[in-house]
Parts: structure tokens; C-alpha cells; sequence
């Protein structure tokens, strides 16, 4: 089974050992499945340990996990500091709550304190919440249910291949100063697809500076459907478009192909109503802002999934999440 190491029981090893003893497996079993002693097992049983009643309606000893890993966490008040979250219950069932059912992330459940002044008998960061999910501290989180592992990459300067032609300007003549995220009004797009039997696809806009977040359901995945989604946001936003949406940068994906179309202004035909620059092909990284938030939008609306019974209202609640 493995080399047996010495450890700390984590709440999944506890579940582990909870669904073994259930099914009859034996101590010596359930050392080798957790690849710890036969002693540390004994122990576990000792601290999960309660009463039920059989089939038979006869007394017999089971174990809860749940039971165990709470014990566990009351027992490292004896070994000097305790862990933060442990002196606060309330606080442990609203980052779970927040995290594994209403898909925030832990910067975001931090913010959520923060902004509403919620009061708790204890505070942490949300680099300590991300410790605490790895350590498996939560009953119910894992790193399953986190948005993103966040990790940092340099990227590096990588060579356009000749052939991939460039449909309209290019982002390498777009102004330095956008790259500061200093002034608003400056947006990244793409398109989020579903699997490929699906017609509609969604429109994906986000604000460089402020990171909002626009989602338009296309009800084709072509370069008419994006023009005419723009066109519906001219109209929104009347005059103010041009400067709500300064600029606009894409990639080179065919429904982005109508560059004229894009630009022009469909309320008054002789101006343009934005800037559009193309990526340099094969250069998703150009547009990070854009890729990062269509991750979030993946928790919602997973690959392979079909846009085409989802109705433009859970679209926005998804939007109003995002902001």
C-alpha cells in the first residue's frame, strides 16, 4: 500500500477512516489505505467514538469524522496558540458558506466582511484562509472549491508566427499608458462557447482598470452577433459610449473579423465609436484581465455545456456577482 509516513490526520484522511470502519475494514486495513501505524488508527477510533444501534437493534461502537476532526481542533488549545479560526465557529461557518456554496473566493469573503462591517470574533486575511484550506481546517472546503490557485508566471516574449496575419491594428501600436490601468474606459473581450453542438456563446467584456465586467448572450457564435451585441450597448449608452468604451482589444477569433463594423458608430455612421487593436496571435496573456475572469464565469457555466436553454437573466446574476 505504501510507505507508512508520520502526520497529522487531515478531515479528508478522517472521512477515509469513517467510510473503512463502516464497512467492517480492519485497523491494520485502514493504517495501510491512510499510510499511517496501527497506533495512530487505535487512537482515532478512541477520539471519534459513539454509540449506535445495528439492524439488530443491538448497542456497537462507530466512528464519526466529524466528530474526531472537532476534537482535534479543541485539542491544539493544549498545545499553545490555537489556530485563529478555532476560537470563532460563526466566523469558520461563514467562510464555508461563502466559499462552497455561493462560489466566492477568499479575498472576496474578506472584502465582504470588510465592506459590511460584519462583526466576528476574530479576523483573518485571506492568505490565512487559503493556509487553512490546504491544511484541510474546514469541515467542507477543499482546493476544489477555491475559483483559483493563484501563481504567478513571467511570461515571456514569444516570437508571432509570420502566417497568422493580424485582422485590424495590432495591440503593439496601442498607447503605453493603457498598460498603467490608470484611466478608465479601456476594455478587453473575448467570448465564453459552449460545447459544440451549441448555437449561442456569450460575450465577455472587462474593464482593465476597474475589472467590471459586461456579459452579453450572443445568440450566434458569428461576427454578425458581436456587432449587433455592440450596437445594443451604443444604444444603451448613447453619446457616453465613446467614452465608457475607449478602446477595445480582442483577439483574432473569427467573430471578431467585422473590424469596420466594430468600430463605426451605428447612432451616427460618419464617427467611430471606439478603438478596436487585435492580440498578437497565439497571445491569450495580451488580454489577462479578460482570461482571469472567464475562470470565475467556468464555475457557473462549465465547458462542454450548452448555452442555448440558459436565459439571459442568469447571465446577468452572474454579471452582478462578478461586480
Amino acid at each position: 500500500m505504501g510507505e507508512r509516513v508520520y502526520k497529522h490526520l487531515t478531515y479528508n484522511d478522517r472521512l477515509k477512516i469513517e467510510t473503512l470502519f463502516n464497512r467492517g475494514k480492519s485497523v491494520s486495513y485502514i493504517a495501510n489505505v491512510i499510510r499511517t501505524s496501527r497506533v495512530t488508527i487505535y487512537r482515532e477510533l478512541k477520539k471519534g467514538e459513539y454509540i449506535k444501534k445495528s439492524t439488530e437493534l443491538v448497542e456497537v461502537k462507530g466512528y464519526s469524522a466529524d466528530l474526531a476532526h472537532n476534537k482535534y481542533l479543541f485539542n491544539l488549545q493544549a498545545k499553545g496558540k490555537m489556530i485563529k479560526i478555532g476560537y470563532d465557529k460563526k466566523l469558520s461557518l461563514f467562510i464555508e458558506t461563502k466559499i462552497a456554496d455561493e462560489h466566492y473566493s477568499p479575498e472576496a469573503v474578506v472584502k465582504e466582511i470588510k465592506n459590511n462591517n460584519l462583526q466576528f470574533n476574530t479576523t483573518v486575511c485571506f492568505k490565512t484562509i487559503y493556509n487553512y484550506i490546504d491544511k484541510d481546517i474546514f469541515l467542507r472546503l477543499t482546493n476544489k472549491d477555491l475559483p483559483i490557485k493563484k501563481c504567478r508566471r513571467e511570461y515571456k516574449t514569444i516570437r508571432v508566427r509570420e502566417h497568422k496575419r493580424v485582422k485590424g491594428v495590432s495591440i503593439s501600436e496601442r498607447d503605453e499608458s493603457i498598460l498603467s490601468r490608470d484611466e478608465f474606459g479601456h476594455w478587453e473581450m473575448d467570448t465564453v462557447k459552449g460545447k459544440i453542438k451549441s448555437k449561442s456563446s456569450l460575450l465577455v467584456l472587462t474593464e482593465r482598470k476597474t475589472r467590471k465586467e459586461i456579459l452579453i448572450k450572443l445568440p450566434k457564435h458569428t461576427a454578425q452577433s458581436v456587432v449587433e451585441a455592440l450596437d445594443g450597448l451604443e444604444e444603451k449608452y448613447q453619446d457616453k459610449f465613446h467614452i465608457i468604451f475607449k478602446t477595445i482589444t480582442c483577439d483574432n477569433g473569427l467573430e471578431f473579423s467585422y473590424t469596420d463594423e466594430i468600430v463605426k458608430s451605428k447612432i451616427n455612421q460618419d464617427k467611430n465609436r471606439t478603438r478596436l487593436y487585435y492580440c498578437h496571435p497565439y497571445s491569450s496573456w495580451e488580454r489577462g484581465s479578460n482570461e482571469v475572469n472567464n475562470r470565475f464565469i467556468r464555475r457557473y457555466i462549465p465547458k462542454f455545456t450548452c448555452f442555448d436553454s440558459y436565459p439571459e437573466e442568469y447571465f446577468k446574476k452572474i454579471e452582478d456577482f462578478m461586480n
